[in-house]
């Protein structure tokens, strides 16, 4: 039995929570900044429940469209997936709409809508699962959540996508259309120990990089004393952005990815994909230090809060910690636990995903075809499944897969649990999962623009 099979039912306590979504004003540094959020605040409230708990969650749509709620990482029941047209119906605006499901598995989520570009403005916010057996000993525990910041600043999300749509893709306000390969040989775009994503690593230029809401102006203080253990819950919520995340003075154990336990391995410094999650231990020093996410393969100041155990002068914020020259996390680094790893199995069926590329980034596809024109993967539930991810282009592409976790295959049965993974340029890349979860399950690229412009498949089974 799995993880997520043993945790079906009812087993805790019923969690209810008033969501609205709604135009606002965000301060960010002085910038009064018009986006959409949740409860007027980016990111929105925290929401935390215990494995087995009923969520019952009344979302109202004060947007002017409609909008969905997707819980990011959950295998919960289908028809609460927040998928437009494959799941539920979009809730109006000025209508609501009550999410009801059982949160299975601990670990680190978040929620975002899943209607056109919304998620690259101000709607999103962390969903944590505690384990109400918690084998981690840690002092305290603090969430993190990375964004590129667009909306209201500079051109709006929409503005980007139709743009992209319209002249292919857009670096640094120049079109590519035309350039092969994003206007760089194939051998200059493969990934190195200099550009492990590639050398391509975004289509948007963001105005600001942000941590927990907050510029560099304005850091977000993580505010303790020295010796403390500390959890940090990292979620990139970012729509085109991969993060090289670091503490400076600290090395990093990592604990789990996308909610699940691995083995602790400590390094200098990881990248968090869109829509990734990592959760770290840090034990502080003494002083004020910087907590840095650079956006990976782009030219801009990094995301930026503050660490202080003491009194003193804090970093400057657009400082650089030696670690991020340091030891790189990579995915062979990580092996899941015992309890987390799924059960070894000859897979029952094997689908190829070409990762494309179309005309000059006009469109991006899974299998010669855009979403809409797409042909379903077709299992049975019960089934081992195995996903070759073939990546036929010069991105890298943060592969999703809604309402299962699965495993990568070739790391000997231990292979990590996840349900977003990063798929390098011209890389392939295989995974497994269990047909466990009945439904119409979407399989997408968590770069946003290039889900919308296409790069997007479903998962289909019945019962």
């Amino acid at each position: 039995m799995t993880q997520t099979e043993s945790a079906r039912h009812v087993t805790g306590k019923v969690v209810r929570r008033e969501l609205r979504a709604a135009p606002v004003t965000v301060d960010l540094a002085g910038r009064a900044v018009q986006t959409w959020a949740y409860d007027g605040v980016v990111p929105g409230k925290e929401l935390r429940a215990t494995a087995g708990d009923l969520l019952r969650i009344r979302l109202t749509n004060d947007l002017p469209e409609e909008t969905t709620v997707h819980w990011h990482g959950l295998a919960l029941r289908n028809d609460m997936d927040g998928v437009p047209g494959l799941t539920q119906d979009p809730v109006r605006a000025g209508a609501s709409f009550d999410y009801a499901f059982v949160v299975p598995d601990p670990g680190t989520y978040w929620f975002h809508p899943h209607v056109g570009v919304q998620l690259d403005r101000g709607l999103q916010a962390p969903l944590i699962v505690e384990d109400p057996r918690e084998p981690m000993s840690y002092d305290e525990e603090v969430v993190l959540m990375l964004d590129d910041w667009t909306d209201g600043w500079g051109d709006s999300p929409d503005v980007i996508l139709e743009r992209m749509a319209r002249k292919g893709m857009v670096m640094g306000g120049m079109s590519m259309e035309g350039m092969d390969h994003g206007g760089m040989s194939m051998g200059d775009s493969m990934p190195s120990d200099e550009q492990p994503l590639g050398a391509d690593t975004g289509d948007v230029v963001y105005p600001a990089h942000l941590i927990n809401g907050r510029t560099s102006e304005d850091p977000f203080l993580i505010n303790t004393t020295p010796g403390r253990r500390i959890r940090l819950r990292i979620i990139n919520a970012g729509g085109d952005t991969a993060y090289r995340f670091a503490v400076g003075g600290h090395r990093l154990s990592v604990t789990h990815t996308d909610g699940f336990p691995v083995d602790p391995v400590e390094v200098d410094t990881l990248i968090v994909g869109m829509g990734e999650r990592y959760d770290v231990v840090i034990t502080t020093g003494d002083g004020a230090f910087p907590v840095v996410a650079v956006p990976e393969g782009k030219e801009a100041a990094p995301g930026f809060a503050l660490l202080r155990t003491a009194s003193g002068a804090a970093p400057a914020p657009d400082a650089r910690p030696a670690e991020l020259a340091g030891q790189l996390l990579s995915y062979a680094d990580l092996r899941a636990v015992e309890s987390a790893a799924l059960e070894p199995r000859e897979p029952d069926r094997e689908f190829e995903l070409g990762l494309q590329m179309v005309d000059g980034g006009r469109q991006w596809f899974i299998n010669g075809a855009a979403f809409g024109d797409h042909e379903p993967l077709e299992i049975q539930s019960g089934e081992r499944i195995r996903l070759v991810m073939r990546n036929e282009s010069m991105m890298f592409h943060p592969m999703h897969v809604h309402g299962h976790t699965f495993a990568l295959a070739g790391q000997n049965g231990r292979g990590i649990r996840k349900d977003t993974i990063n798929v390098l340029p011209m890389e392939s890349l295989s995974v497994d999962l269990q047909a466990d979860n009945p439904g119409q399950w979407l399989i997408h690229c968590h770069n946003i623009y290039h889900g919308e412009l296409g790069m997007m498949t479903v998962l289909s089974y019945v019962a």
